[in-house]
């Protein structure tokens, strides 16, 4: 439910404008679906609303916690689709990493998502339905402070859809939240960066994890249509503000893409963007082809980017135990094999 269909409705109605901001507190502020009990409109305005509208809910069908306090919600969605989502603390910060497709058609290697294809895209409601399902679960203490697009399924693929939900997250009549708190990644679709740039102003990543075509092809098949070249030349062309940085997320596989020569090449790609860098240990999932970088070729990995000049960091994984960790949802239960 957005301004742009509720004002025309009640407007055909001959219902006051301000009505508008009361049904979109009681949607996206107090997280209320069922239309009876927004008691301060009138009932026939009620009795209309649900009649004309639907204000579907998502509601997890399991919730798992891990022993870090990571938390993954599993969302069934229909007959054929479910997504995951999960609540990431790491104080003072408390992040909550969405879904914005059902499985994904991206393929990448390194991926569980990826090995259950593609079965749909998700509305902006489904998308926005996920930060309210876990607003709702918070503890008391809690508030979520940041918002990634790094879930289940490709953002850019569901364009419409993604930034229709950002829409929602941000503005004052919804959810609120900042769209400096707010990040997208995507595996490279190129000409969908330039347009959510222009679009939006959230904050972009880039899932790269490969140095060289042949390496990150064989790893993310998205390389075969945009190459590094035409990727990096997208990245430097970006309109990105002053005091904002293109993420770029590498996740390090063992003998695969973490040679000293693989820092030099990114250090390389790198040059002239502001940038920093994601180092993302690999976490294993059943049937994987790859093994986590030691810690070793990790920290050294690390020091060779931050001697080039790079802002380099390591994502330390959260929720392993539960398999909520980045590169792991595949709607697994905790202990599956």
């Amino acid at each position: 439910m957005v301004p742009a269909v509720l004002n025309p409705w009640l407007a055909e109605g001959g219902i006051p404008r301000y009505r508008a901001a009361q049904i979109l507190s009681w949607v996206y502020r107090r997280r209320v679906a069922d239309v009876a009990a927004m008691s301060n409109l009138p009932r026939s305005l009620r009795e209309a609303l649900a009649r004309d509208f639907s204000l579907p809910a998502l509601t997890p069908t399991t919730v798992a916690h891990a022993r870090d306090d990571t938390r993954k919600l599993l969302f069934e969605l229909d007959a054929r689709a479910a997504v995951e989502s999960v609540i990431i603390p790491d104080a003072p910060r408390l992040t909550l990493c969405i879904s914005t497709q059902a499985g994904c058609g991206m393929g990448c290697a390194f991926c569980a998502t990826a090995r259950l294809g593609l079965l749909r895209n998700l509305s902006a409601a489904e998308i926005v339905g996920q930060v309210l399902a876990a607003q709702a679960m918070l503890r008391a203490e809690e508030r979520i402070t940041n918002l990634v697009f790094m879930g289940m399924g490709e953002p850019l693929a569901n364009y419409d859809a993604v930034v229709q939900a950002i829409d929602i997250l941000t503005a004052d009549w919804g959810i609120g939240l900042s769209a400096r708190r707010i990040t997208v990644s995507t595996v490279g679709l190129v000409p969908a960066m330039q347009r959510l740039v222009g679009d939006t102003h959230v904050n972009l990543a880039v899932s790269l994890s490969g140095t060289t075509d042949a390496q990150r092809a064989q790893l993310m098949p998205i390389n075969k249509r945009y190459p590094l070249a035409t990727l990096m030349a997208m990245c430097r062309s970006l309109p990105i503000p002053q005091r904002r940085r293109i993420t770029f997320e590498y996740v390090m596989l063992a003998g695969v893409n973490d040679s000293p020569d693989d820092a030099t090449r990114l250090a390389h790609l790198l040059r002239g963007i502001r940038s920093k860098v994601n180092l993302i240990p690999f976490n294993a999932f059943a049937g994987a082809d790859f093994a986590p970088s030691p810690d070793a070729v990790l920290l050294r990995f690390q020091e060779q980017l931050l001697t080039a000049g790079l802002n380099a960091t390591i994502r330390r994984s959260r929720g392993r135990d539960i398999q909520a960790a980045c590169g792991q949802l595949a709607l697994a239960r905790p202990g599956a094999a």
